[in-house]
């Protein structure tokens, strides 16, 4: 009598009643398009290419004095870089820019605004000695 191996736990894997699929995993609406599967195919490839070179460089025993890490310069150009092109304006960032941009030339006017008028009322009454010569006033 010949044994076999049990079945694999993705063959007695049984979805949850109580817990839906995203879309993503059900089979029912899972896209398996020949172009969608040379995409990803596509995207594997890619990534198993740079992290090979990534390693490559990392192992080397005469390594070079910055070894480059072409998925985090592509991060931190997507981050720091493309913002632009992504930018969605919001009633927040129309706020935020608001305040940044005109909060402080609207604080120091007010504290220039205030300092000046305190050094003229000192001046009227006598407090203070008018300066001789005067640029703004």
């Amino acid at each position: 009598m010949a044994w076999a191996p049990p079945p694999s736990a993705a063959k007695l894997y049984r979805p949850n009643s109580y817990v839906s699929l995203p879309a993503e995993l059900d089979s029912a609406t899972f896209d398996t398009s020949p172009e969608k599967l040379r995409a990803e195919a596509e995207r594997l490839a890619i990534r198993s290419r740079l992290k090979r070179q990534y390693l490559l460089q990392l192992n080397d025993p005469s390594p070079p004095a910055v070894i480059e890490n072409p998925a985090l310069i592509r991060w931190a150009y997507a981050k720091s870089q493309n913002v632009y092109p992504t930018f969605r304006p919001t009633p927040r960032t129309s706020f935020l820019g608001a305040v940044y941009g005109l909060g402080p030339l609207l604080f120091w006017i007010f504290v220039l605004k205030a300092d000046r008028d305190r050094k003229e009322k000192c001046i009227q009454e006598g407090k203070l000695k008018p300066s001789p010569i005067s640029v703004f006033f």
